[in-house]
């Protein structure tokens, strides 16, 4: 089994200390949601858990290995932060592939099968740039999962997707559940964070509490 620690993490932005002293545990065959106001720090955790910003305080570890200190970053990780960003000239195919190149796990069908997951056409050849909100966000759901990460984070998937595009990203989610990845999500939909999440992490007032 695959465990992710946060452990004593504490971080500020802007001179501003967003949370503190926090502590979670997280282990694989698993949906978290991570809830609270906007600015309470969500995003910021998920990049601290990620390596992209070095932490205030604490430790996070990914199985034996701190991140930021062992290693930068998990290898093993798919993640969607904020809004997905692609090469607006590449179809998204280019765009994945290029992505897939760095670490060498997948070839063309991997990427083919991840597009076609999210509910894409993989043989569409068109520019991103021409691409809906709803597309490029598909798209992004389809770069986090295409190499089969253990730990998979994605804030606020369902943005820009109509309803059949959220019913099919919340059942691709569940059935990753299955498959037994560790999965944080962030959703400022209620009804996602309901039928997904088998616990829920509220950050409220600069600590974080266990909701269910």
């Amino acid at each position: 089994m695959e465990q992710l620690i946060v452990k004593n993490v504490s971080q500020k932005f802007k001179d501003k200390e967003l949370f503190s002293d926090v502590n979670l545990e997280l282990s694989s065959g698993h949906i978290y949601g991570l809830v609270g106001d906007n600015g309470s720090g969500k995003t910021i955790l998920m990049k601290s858990i990620l390596g992209l910003i070095p932490l205030n305080t604490g430790e996070i570890w990914m199985d034996s290995d701190r991140i930021g200190k062992d290693i930068e970053f998990s290898l093993n990780t798919g993640f969607l932060i904020e809004v997905p960003s692609f090469i607006l000239d590449y179809n998204q195919y280019q765009n994945l592939k290029l992505l897939a190149d760095i670490n060498g796990k997948i070839e063309k069908q991997g990427i083919l099968n991840a597009i076609e997951s999210v509910g894409l056409d993989p043989n569409n050849k068109e520019k991103v740039r021409n691409f809906s909100l709803g597309m490029k966000q598909r798209l992004g759901v389809a770069q986090a999962i295409m190499e089969n990460p253990e730990l998979l984070i994605l804030d606020e998937p369902m943005n820009s997707l109509d309803k059949s595009g959220v019913i099919l990203i919340r059942e691709l989610i569940m059935s990753l559940k299955q498959e037994g990845r560790i999965i944080l999500i962030t959703s400022h939909n209620s009804e996602d964070i309901d039928y997904l999440c088998d616990y829920v992490f509220e950050i409220k007032e600069g600590s974080i509490q266990q909701s269910f």
